[in-house]
């Protein structure tokens, strides 16, 4: 860590044991003989002009998440570290995991990578301890306890042996005890009996031996999840236009059609992600109503995104590289087109639909882009639902392969005519005279206005749902009732009169046109 020549040595402390003690330091604390784990009231008898801070988690977190995205420049398999390690007293793993296998050509070979990404991360302000080797434990112990940036193919089993044995990523409980009999590096237990040390000191020993040497394989979890199809674009003079930009989106677009063309698939799921020099990455997703493989349309969704953004696009001082990933794509099924031209196989208005939702997904979120389904009910005010239009699988050749809680493809019902053109949410609560208590109303009071009933229709019963409300829940017998001055409601009685209720209540719960 760089400091000014006039500042005061920087520590960061954390409580452990009942203790605030040092757990980060730069470079002059150091020179005032400030060592990690020692008490805060030490440190400042060594230096009492000490600048200190509190360690933060959830920053510490977040910054680490940011170098994490901003790492996938090389390779989309990066993860975090050991954070399980903070248990008994370690400190969390700050570190990051990258698989770089297939990758190192693209930077002019492993070397070349390594001093790239050094190079950037100094440059943003960063110290960086890296190494590159044939396993995730043997890189983990040689960055952290060993000096060297680049193990040779094979050679990582003999390069950690002089390690500590704190490189294999053990409980420093475990480190102590192994200490307190003679076993300090790694090389200390490579050789001895393995049946005695499991059974001593735990088969977690053994596993985390065999993970760094190579004899047991183990696998990262990236961060993100692998893209199905990616594409990108460098540039050794970074853009920061918005047409520099679009002309780019565009690009990538046109590469990505030709490998889903052959793998038979149209994107539903797509990520443009920006890569700033300084370090932040921007990221933008779209999602598309049915599989897309159009690059003119997919550029235009993503034109849609960057205009419904309340900030412009910050490019800082400029992106210098640009990735599409396809991040879900489904079977493709082109549709042929029309021999003449002017005429149309029946897809145009499917194909203007599915773009405006498209469009309108692209702008507002695609999940806020619903429409109406029938469900599975007879309760008046339950009979519908919404759901989203990318989600609902009922365009073209998907109508049978929904699988939703509400039911899209229920007949309509044949008394669909009798329902009132408006229905409300919730059913009003109103005042009514009636002839006897089961008869229909001959007036009400609906709003705080008297209405005078010219002729009625029904009842028509609708049973309740007990499943659903419970035992005590009431029936309804709906009327179509007609005013003196022509206008029509839809009301309901609340209950049965002598069986489920003594005074039943009327509703107002919709109106005809």
């Amino acid at each position: 860590m760089d400091t000014h020549p006039e500042a005061p040595p920087l520590v960061v402390t954390d409580t452990h044991k009942n203790a605030i003690r040092i757990i980060a330091l730069d470079d002059r604390a150091r020179a005032c003989g400030i060592r990690a784990g020692q008490t805060l009231s030490d440190t400042r008898a060594l230096a009492p002009g000490l600048a200190c801070h509190p360690a933060d988690a959830a920053s510490n977190r977040a910054l680490l998440m940011r170098i994490a995205a901003w790492c996938e420049r090389y390779t989309p398999l990066v993860a975090l570290g050991m954070e399980a390690q903070a248990q008994n007293g370690a400190a969390p793993d700050h570190g990051l995991f990258m698989d770089i296998t297939g990758c190192t050509h693209l930077f002019g070979g492993e070397a070349a990578l390594i001093a790239d990404l050094e190079a950037r991360l100094l440059a943003q302000g960063f110290h960086v301890r890296l190494c590159l080797a044939d396993t995730p434990g043997a890189a983990w112990a040689m960055a952290r306890y060993g000096q060297a940036r680049l193990i040779a193919e094979g050679g990582h089993g003999e390069a950690i042996l002089p390690l500590s044995l704190s490189g294999l990523r053990l409980q420093p409980s475990l480190v102590a005890s192994l200490g307190r009999v003679g076993l300090k590096t790694i090389g200390c237990i490579a050789s001895l009996p393995r049946a005695p040390l499991a059974a001593r000191f735990g088969t977690r020993l053994m596993q985390r031996l065999d993970q760094a040497l190579g004899r047991e394989t183990e696998a990262i979890s990236p961060i993100m999840p692998v893209a199905e199809l990616s594409t990108e674009r460098r540039f050794a003079d970074p853009m920061s236009q918005h047409d520099e930009i679009a002309h780019v989106i565009a690009a990538l677009a046109s590469g990505i059609i030709e490998p889903l063309e052959q793998r038979g698939l149209g994107v539903r799921h797509c990520r443009l992600r920006l890569f700033r020099v300084d370090g932040h990455v921007a990221s933008l997703s779209v999602q598309t109503a049915r599989p897309l493989r159009n690059a003119a349309m997919i550029t235009r969704l993503f034109e849609e995104r960057l205009a419904s953004l309340h900030d412009d696009l910050d490019a800082g001082f400029g992106f210098d590289l640009a990735r599409l990933d396809i991040v879900h794509a489904d079977p493709f099924d082109a549709g042929q087109s029309e021999l003449m031209a002017g005429q149309t196989a029946g897809h145009g208005a499917t194909e203007s639909h599915d773009a405006l939702v498209d469009r309108l997904g692209a702008r507002l979120g695609l999940g806020r882009v619903q429409h109406f389904v029938l469900a599975d009910t007879h309760i008046p005010e339950r009979s519908f639902g919404r759901q989203p239009l990318a989600h609902a699988g009922v365009r073209g050749a998907d109508k049978g392969n929904s699988a939703l809680a509400l039911a899209p493809d229920l007949p309509v019902p044949c008394d669909l005519v009798t329902r009132p053109l408006i229905l409300f949410d919730r059913p009003e609560l109103m005042h009514t005279i009636a002839e006897v208590p089961d008869g229909p109303p001959l007036r009400f009071r609906w709003r705080g206005v008297f209405y005078e009933v010219a002729r009625s229709e029904g009842p028509e019963r609708i049973a309740c749902e007990w499943w659903r409300d419970g035992r005590g829940a009431r029936s309804r017998d709906y009327f179509r009732v007609e005013d003196r001055q022509g206008y029509r409601f839809w009301l309901f009685r609340h209950g049965l009169y002598g069986r489920e209720t003594s005074e039943p209540s009327w509703y107002m719960h919709g109106l005809f046109a």
